[in-house]
């Protein structure tokens, strides 16, 4: 068996797994930054690509897409695990429309964030202007369905938010304006605020059916081991102690919005943990390296860093848990959707 072969085996047998779960869910709508980014950034002016070589050679066709993988991300295992398609298409891609984006579209945008300082960095779209790109997909989902079939399918559709790495490692600890303004307590106040903001904004806008994702260990991405070489190369505890209280925060703000929003289901998908004991334990998973990643030298190539001509790129990702030195490979990405589904998903069956 080839090793594609058996990738594609194994990553149908996790969506097997994962698909005992059966919620009412029509369409997946999804927000957020490169972790589920399914393309958006190909149709903007930002340094922050991936449509070229060698990303995307695990997806279908071998073609690159401007998801940071080298194949699918969690959101599309998610939509093929509730039977809807198994991939979510970009909103900004002009090879879709209206009809495709009717059971699952991708407002995210690789690079953003909650805080508007964090897409100003890589010139990326800020998390407000995915929701005015949703605002118009409610407007064209009526004139496609008529009122009646595009509010039922708005009501019940999942809406997935993954963002908020970036707000630390590309802002606050990078840049002097948010780490001069803010402590970083009160900068994760702030972060969570918005996030409350969004979520509110999303209910009154029709959306019951929402899933936040915590923060990684951030400190164990490949991109910032590589600054921590005196120690050698270790996870920076600082920035995974930062991510774990935040992700505590998130938990409080949706404890305190699901009792002030009347019939909201709205769940945490935390990654923290499972993505942790994969990188202390890669070997219990079937990986052979979680310190690097499969591109280059896999410490500090993400997104033109990493290309074609990128010598010493790792021919089998199946045996790496990055791809980039900050994106996860494709499979990790359908471990992950498998946790997710298994331990925050379930009650929406």
């Amino acid at each position: 068996m080839t090793i594609k072969a058996i990738q594609r085996f194994l990553l149908t047998y996790l969506l097997l797994e994962i698909s005992m779960v059966s919620a009412k869910v029509p369409a997946v709508i999804v927000f957020g930054d490169s972790t589920v980014d399914a393309g958006n950034n190909n149709q903007i002016s930002t340094v922050l690509k991936s449509d070229f070589q060698p990303y995307g050679r695990d997806f279908f066709g071998g073609q690159p897409t401007g998801r940071f993988s080298n194949g699918r991300v969690p959101t599309d295992f998610i939509s093929e695990a509730f039977k809807i398609k198994p991939t979510i298409p970009a909103y900004l891609d002009p090879t879709y429309t209206i009809k495709d984006f009717a059971t699952g579209v991708c407002f995210a945008s690789a690079g953003t964030g909650y805080d508007n300082a964090t897409s100003d960095v890589l010139s990326v779209i800020p998390l407000w202007k995915e929701l005015e790109y949703y605002k118009k997909y409610q407007k064209d989902l009526r004139s496609y369905l008529g009122n009646d079939k595009a509010n039922e399918v708005l009501g019940e559709a999942l809406y997935l938010l993954s963002i908020g790495t970036n707000d630390f490692v590309e802002n606050y600890y990078v840049t002097k304006r948010r780490s001069s303004e803010f402590s970083i307590e009160e900068y994760q106040n702030f972060l969570a605020g918005i996030a409350g903001n969004f979520i509110t904004e999303l209910y009154q806008l029709g959306a019951r059916k929402m899933s936040i994702s915590g923060l990684p260990p951030m400190g164990c991405l490949p991109l910032e081991r590589t600054t921590n070489i005196l120690s050698g190369s270790d996870c920076i505890e600082e920035y995974n102690d930062v991510a774990r209280i935040f992700n505590e925060k998130l938990q409080g703000l949706i404890e305190k919005l699901s009792k002030k929003l009347v019939r909201i289901q709205l769940v945490l998908s935390n990654p923290y943990d499972i993505l942790l004991e994969i990188i202390q334990n890669p070997a219990t998973f079937g990986f052979e390296d979680a310190a690097t990643a499969c591109c280059g030298t896999g410490l500090f190539e993400m997104s033109y860093m990493c290309n074609k001509i990128t010598p010493f790129t790792c021919s089998d990702a199946n045996k790496y848990v990055f791809w980039d030195s900050f994106h996860p490979t494709e499979k990790t990405n359908a471990i992950i959707a498998d946790h997710v589904f298994r331990n925050c998903l379930a009650q929406f069956s």
